[in-house]
């Protein structure tokens, strides 16, 4: 995004330094271009789920693991599952886990998430929803995957702004024109969805809060 770099480097500077295997993961992500979090967008999201207090969250686009750990460790209480298509991300997220000790709240599923629904349904009720895996597939995976969610869900979507370019009128490369005008048209879609009040946070890369109208 094109937010003030001085000021994300402000906000960043007072973060408190992660443990050594979180860092370890940040670089890793980076050297290897895995896509994870923005630092100061997973400190919001944490901060989000800290405050609901979700008992069972789910989570679309495993990666390396980087969030569901980061979740558990914010959220001692919380189990997580998770869902990953990449087999070589899918064993280094397992990696990770063991790794932080997190084993015990976190379940990975490996496999495409648009195809592992009768898997995942078995795992029970959601109070949260977190979808951060191919762009193309926000409305899909959100489909799919609401009717699992407690009355009171949460759904939070990363990305929504992708780099600041959804607000942009001209694209040259066509790959990217398509995905950001599909990223458009779901957060079209999401701000006037019936059954959800959408908020979308310009932190990190952009999050999308969705909240349950109720009855």
């Amino acid at each position: 995004m094109n937010v003030d770099h001085s000021i994300t480097a402000y906000i960043e500077s007072l973060i408190q330094k992660r443990d050594c295997t979180i860092e370890e993961m940040e670089l890793y992500a980076q050297e290897n271009n895995v896509p994870i979090m923005e630092l100061i967008g997973i400190e919001c999201m944490l901060q989000i789920l800290r405050i609901s207090s979700p008992k069972r969250i789910l989570e679309i686009g495993t990666a390396i693991g980087y969030s569901a750990i980061r979740m558990a460790k914010a959220l001692p209480y919380t189990k997580i599952v998770t869902i990953e298509r990449d087999e070589e991300r899918y064993k280094k997220a397992l990696q990770y886990i063991s790794e932080t000790g997190t084993s015990s709240q976190i379940e990975v599923i490996y496999g495409d998430a648009l195809e592992v629904e009768e898997t995942v349904k078995e795992k029970g009720e959601f109070d949260v929803l977190f979808i951060d895996a191919a762009k193309g597939q926000y409305r899909r995976f959100f489909e799919t995957y609401e009717k699992y969610l407690s009355q009171s869900g949460m759904i939070l979507t990363d990305n929504v702004l992708f780099k600041g370019l959804v607000a942009e009128d001209h694209i040259e490369n066509k790959r990217i024109r398509s995905l950001v005008t599909k990223i458009k048209s779901y957060n079209e879609w999401l701000m006037a969805h019936p059954n959800y009040v959408t908020t979308i946070i310009p932190v990190g890369d952009g999050i999308a809060i969705s909240k349950k109208r109720g009855e």
